[in-house]
């Protein structure tokens, strides 16, 4: 399925012309997301010496995520950083992967989904499914994201998002630590704006995806987003095409529902 873009190309650094006015908190809130990651250092620190930490971030690079990863660099802490590179990322995207995993002091892992299943997924229902179904989609997440994620969490007692209470309903009470979980989640950012992240990210010069140049807020794969209007829902360029298919669906692909409500919807 093609998408007309929206706008036309829109130079860099377009992103932080147009959203980075930080809210009168912004300190205070910089103070505590720093805080909360310091103190998951230690909390979380490898039990083992020469072990890995129990705790590591989940970035998607993202704006958010490379925000984050910054403090994590900055203050030298001992957590690592896994991506998902699910084979149908862009081009951008595998480009600030690239960089980042050459610049980063914190170790960077990669994690892609199982070559077979894709194989088999893609010979049965060809290369874009996910337009047709939102089972397919679902279908394709699980292996693409979900697998992956599942291996990247192995022997972790806790995990790093970029969730923010402003990015959509579904997330409008993302607390700073959630332990509703068996897995706690650690959600630094949850308090902050958006012109917050892109504040943080002007002053501090962090390298961050250009396709938010070209109104991307939220940055999956190729064939699940695009840019949005101005005064959109942050997330409603993801798998925007669902509001025709059985009703929509949330706007979200598995990572950040959580069990029980998953449950619920099946038993609905």
């Amino acid at each position: 399925m093609s998408v007309t873009p929206l706008f036309q190309a829109a130079p860099a650094g377009a992103a932080i012309e147009l959203n980075a006015h930080p809210s009168r908190e912004y300190v205070i809130k910089v103070a505590e997301s720093r805080a909360l990651l310091a103190q998951a250092a230690v909390q979380y620190a490898a039990p083992n010496q020469g072990g890995a930490p129990e705790v590591t971030q989940a970035s998607s690079l993202g704006a958010e995520d490379v925000v984050i990863s910054h403090m994590i660099n900055s203050q030298g802490l001992d957590i690592g950083i896994f991506v998902l590179e699910t084979g149908r990322l862009h081009a951008e995207t595998l480009a600030l992967l690239t960089q980042f995993k050459a610049t980063s002091r914190a170790p960077v892992s990669v994690f892609t989904p199982n070559k077979e299943a894709v194989v088999q997924f893609v010979a049965r229902e060809g290369k874009d499914p996910m337009h047709t179904s939102i089972v397919l989609r679902k279908e394709c997440c699980n292996i693409r994201k979900m697998e992956p994620l599942a291996r990247a969490l192995e022997g972790k007692k806790a995990w790093i998002t970029g969730l923010r209470r402003e990015q959509s309903g579904a997330r409008a009470e993302v607390p700073l630590i959630d332990h509703s979980e068996p897995r706690t989640k650690l959600n630094p950012l949850a308090n902050w704006t958006w012109g917050d992240v892109w504040h943080y990210i002007r002053i501090n010069q962090v390298p961050y995806n250009p396709l938010h140049d070209q109104f991307f807020p939220s940055i999956g794969c190729e064939p699940c987003t695009r840019a949005i209007s101005l005064g959109e829902d942050f997330r409603s360029g993801r798998w925007w095409w669902e509001a025709e298919l059985e009703g929509g669906s949330a706007k979200e692909c598995g990572l950040h529902v959580k069990a029980s409500s998953e449950s619920q919807k099946a038993s609905a």
